[in-house]
């Protein structure tokens, strides 16, 4: 009988950059389409060597499940401020204190509506009114409510309060049309995570 041959496997591609390293970034997903892409964020922040904790709205649920996350992740997904913990902490501040940047991407123009105005009606408003890490908005919609005045008068104030906006950019909208409200690249986004946190 012939040796069965040794097979030999390629050696798995490493992580190109830790620059994220030691970082806690709060990846916070609102009701948008383009929360499927919060899925790849993920993975490329792990990737970076930061610890990511997904927080959710609702509406977001709606697009991807929870369970997509925390199996990205790696850890708990947090969406309901009144969810008991194994050990009594109160969520939105522990969270809050926990973070070295809380990263809304996709922002959608009712949370962006609702952060500019101090709302705290969720978990995600509550953890960015309660903490004092850096904050990145990543807005994605249609081109007309982005171009909105009220969108525009709400994303000046996020600014002013010293919150960064990474504005989205021209591309396919799920309305058919073709305008400013797409989602950044993937590696745009990261980009500005690095900015942030160096």
């Amino acid at each position: 009988m012939k040796k069965a041959q040794k097979i030999q496997r390629e050696p798995r591609e490493q992580p190109k950059s830790k620059s994220l390293n030691g970082s806690h970034i709060l990846l916070c997903i609102s009701g948008s389409i383009a929360a499927y892409r919060s899925c790849d964020l993920v993975r490329v922040l792990r990737k970076g060597g930061a610890e990511v904790t997904c927080l959710m709205t609702k509406a977001a649920a709606r697009f991807v499940s929870p369970l997509t996350f925390r199996a990205l992740s790696g850890k708990p997904v947090y969406s309901d401020p009144f969810s008991e913990q194994e050990d009594w902490t109160v969520l939105h501040t522990t969270l809050a204190d926990q973070a070295d940047l809380i990263l809304v991407s996709p922002a959608t123009a009712d949370l962006i509506a609702r952060l500019a105005n101090g709302f705290a009606d969720d978990l995600v408003t509550s953890v960015a009114l309660a903490s004092r890490a850096k904050v990145l908005i990543v807005p994605a919609m249609n081109d007309h409510m982005f171009t909105h005045p009220a969108t525009q008068e709400n994303i000046r104030t996020l600014k002013q309060i010293g919150y960064e906006v990474l504005e989205p950019i021209a591309g396919d909208l799920v309305c058919g049309r073709t305008g400013i409200g797409h989602l950044p690249e993937t590696e745009d986004i990261l980009r500005s995570v690095e900015k942030l946190l160096a």
